[in-house]
């Protein structure tokens, strides 16, 4: 079996901070492997600049020209950090054999990226890299954190546990990434749905090297939220089921208003009127919003717009040029 070319997929976001120290602990890496003789010569370092405000992208190219390893894709915005990792996928499928995505803060361990290449060397398409435990996080990030998969897990969604986009794909698994052309990009769900032969690596996360976290609890819970609805339709049937209770129960209230009535015992309730029409309408706000939520990506999805836009692409022109000179 020839050595595999592999392409490590590390998405920025004004990562200025960590970039340096990033590329360090990867290009070490990639060189062990090398010299182990696990992966060809031509593996590559490709960062993803989505969009940054800081020096991020000029960084990238700077440590493009003295690391051979080190290559970029910029996008012409911030697109998010999913789209932007599909971004990096894409342009990494056409020239590797397995590509590993992990994210620049250094919070995912480097050293499990042998293990990675090891199971593919046995004949995995996909490795996931799984967190081994979440003592490091605070008790409310770690709870919610468990409710999010087991409420997944309960709507029929099957997502790997403590899993986030730390991952090893094989050429064939990206080519059939590539057919699924959604809008509402949820990778975490959307890889478990490939079928391929699959195992799991797991590591300890550790504390952010440097810089600041891209996913503050208001991004977490609106990432869930968009999983949760890009996945299945049991929201809206939950809202089916409500509206259902809710009618057995005002047919239970009417029944019970009309024996009080018949029997001479009706008294003005002003506090149960208004308490009534608050949950009421507050379950009505409620199912609009939900969905509209669903109206909302369909809107997105049948407008079919790009899912990115690569304002440059270093990765692309250096392949062409180590091919020509091959």
């Amino acid at each position: 079996m020839k050595k595999p070319v592999l392409t490590i997929v590390v998405p920025c976001y004004n990562e200025e901070d960590v970039f340096q120290e990033t590329a360090r602990q990867l290009t070490a890496v990639l060189q062990n492997l090398q010299t182990e003789h696990l992966i060809a010569p031509e593996s590559k370092l490709l960062f993803v600049d989505d969009g940054s405000r800081d020096r991020t992208w000029s960084l990238i190219v700077e440590e493009s020209k003295k690391n051979p390893f080190v290559t970029g894709v910029k996008l012409s915005r911030n697109f998010g950090h999913q789209r932007a990792l599909l971004a990096g996928l894409e342009a990494a499928k056409e020239y590797s054999d397995c590509v590993i995505s992990i994210d620049a803060d250094l919070q995912d361990d480097v050293r499990v990226i042998r293990e990675f290449v090891v199971k593919y060397w046995e004949g995995f398409d996909i490795v996931y890299g799984v967190r081994r435990s979440r003592e490091t996080d605070t008790f409310f990030k770690r709870a919610t954190a468990q409710g999010f998969y087991r409420l997944m897990k309960k709507i029929g969604i099957h997502l790997i546990y403590n899993h986030a986009d730390f991952r090893l794909m094989s050429k064939r698994s990206l080519e059939e990434l590539s057919r699924y052309g959604e809008a509402n990009v949820f990778l975490r769900g959307i890889v478990p749905l490939l079928g391929f032969r699959s195992t799991e690596v797991f590591y300890d996360r550790k504390e952010r090297f440097a810089g600041e976290s891209k996913y503050p609890l208001k991004k977490m819970l609106a990432f869930a939220f968009d999983g949760m609805t890009s996945f299945s339709v049991a929201p809206i049937r939950f809202i089916t089921l409500i509206g259902f209770l809710s009618f057995l129960l005002s047919s239970v209230a009417g029944i019970y208003a009309l024996i009080v009535k018949l029997l001479g015992h009706a008294q003005s309730g002003w506090t149960s009127l208004m308490i009534s029409i608050w949950l009421i309408g507050g379950l009505l706000l409620m199912s609009m919003g939900l969905i509209g939520e669903y109206i909302g990506k369909i809107y997105q999805e049948v407008k079919r717009r790009p899912r990115f836009t690569i304002e440059e692409n270093l990765y692309n022109n250096t392949q062409q040029k180590e091919r020509v000179n091959v």
